[in-house]
Order: C-alpha cells, then structure tokens, then sequence
C-alpha cells in the first residue's frame, strides 16, 4: 500500500503539483477544481479508486481553507448565513457519505447532467444575474432556504461529489439572490465543511496517502490563495465566465461518465 512518494517519479510529483495548484484556482473562484486534481491522483501508481478520493478531500481542504480565508479577509461575507448553512451541509455530507457506500452515484449521474445543462443555460442566458447582489427573501425565509441549500449540495458532495462549489455557487446566486463574488466567498465556507465531513469519514479508514495530501494540499494553498485575489479583483463578471467554463466541462466529464456506465459496458 502506497504510504508516501516511493513508487512516484518526478515527473509524477510535479504533475500533482500542477494539479494541485490549478485545482485549487479553480475552486477558489468558482469551484470543481476536483475535476482537475481526482484524475491525476488516479494516474498514481497502485493507488485505488477511494485511496485517490480520501487524498483529493486531503489536499483540498488545504486549498478551500485558505480561499474561504482570504474571501473573508477582502469581502466580508454574512457569517450569519454562511456558517448555519455550512454546519447543516456537515450534516448533509455525513449523510450522503453514508448512502454512497450502499447506492452508486451513478444512479444519480443523468439528473445532476440534466441539472447542470439547465444551470449553464439560465447563466449564459441571463447576463444580468450574478451582477449584484438583491437578496430574494428576508428574515427566517432566508435562513431556511440556506440551510435547505447546504443540507441537499451537502449531500450530493458526501454522495458524488464533482462540481460542488460550482452547485453551491449557482444556489445562492439564482436561488438568494447573492452576487457572483460574494457567492463565492460564502460557498468556500460551505465547502470547506463539506470537505471535512469526507475527511471524518475517510479517516478511520485509513484511507488517505499523507505524503501525496500533504503536497498536494501545500499546491492547493497557494492556488487557491491566489484563485481568491483574483476573483476579489476581476470581481462578479469575470467569476460568471469562469462558471460557465467549469459547468461546460462538467457536464461534458459526467456525461461521459454516463455514456460509459449505461451503453458501453453492456
């Protein structure tokens, strides 16, 4: 079992590194930075399937806690919101980690397609949302709506996982009524709680590669340190961008995901 670097060459290593760092950009603007990172860790030698997603939790959270960090630092977000949603998206993470061991996300994988095909479509069709921030409700309708957000996207990352920033972004920005920037900032928060509801129960396992996280993880501090200067500079518009880049990708790795699960193996 693969413990450390010992069975990895340089070219290996620095691959991880690149994909630490670009993962964690991405996830600091905008999320799904696992996109990049999982299949790599994968290409490790002798490393298996929840070995590689344990240590992609490990290096992320790295990455995560320093964006929401630096989020909070430049743009202040209402921790009145953020944190209740991320102590319910714990929750919810805990939950779906639990429902993923005896049901596989690929029953789910044509719905979160057909969710994220809609979402890229009333993005790229409604150039105004995201802009500014005109919060749609107020008071305890607000806070339930929060908390009903984490605990359904808290769920899906414990269940399946890819592209969960980018579902929380879409949620508080179409749903709430948060400007793109500020979502941002609040869903680092989240994720970052969701990252450590797989991380408690990846551990106990003893799942995780130290040496390969604790890399990994250093690449995606420094990614996502810079991916949240950026998004705090280039502000709304250009996150909006980043968003429809990412889900594009998204739908297109989980489409084939589903095309190989239900035609090809048959």
């Amino acid at each position: 079992m693969i413990s450390g670097f010992e069975d990895l060459t340089t070219a290996m290593i620095l691959l991880i590194l690149v994909a630490g760092f670009a993962a964690g950009w991405v996830d600091a603007v905008v999320g799904g930075g696992g996109l990049l990172q999982l299949p790599v860790l994968l290409m490790v030698p002798g490393i298996t399937p929840v070995q590689a997603l344990a240590t992609n939790k490990m290096g992320s959270i790295f990455g995560t806690t320093t964006s929401a960090v630096t989020y909070y630092r430049r743009v202040k977000p209402d921790l009145r919101t953020a944190l209740p949603m991320a102590s319910v998206a714990l929750g919810g993470s805990l939950g779906g980690a639990v429902v993923a061991a005896s049901l596989p996300g690929s029953v789910f994988k044509p719905i979160i397609v057909a969710a994220l095909v809609a979402v890229l479509l009333f993005t790229a069709f409604s150039p105004s949302v995201g802009e500014s921030t005109a919060l749609r409700y107020a008071g305890s309708r607000h806070y339930l709506l929060a908390g009903a957000i984490g605990a359904v996207i808290g769920f899906y990352d414990g269940l399946i996982g890819p592209g969960t920033g980018s579902f929380l972004v879409i949620a508080l920005v179409s749903l709430m009524g948060y400007a793109f920037l500020e979502a941002s900032a609040k869903a680092k928060i989240v994720n970052l709680a969701t990252n450590a509801g797989a991380i408690m129960i990846f551990l106990p396992h003893g799942s995780i590669l130290w040496g390969v996280g604790l890399v990994l993880g250093a690449a995606n501090m420094a990614g996502g340190y810079l991916g949240a200067r950026t998004a705090v500079k280039q502000g709304s518009k250009f996150i909006r961008v980043v968003f429809l880049i990412v889900v594009a990708v998204l739908i297109v790795k989980l489409g084939v995901d589903v095309w190989q699960e239900n035609f090809l193996h048959r």
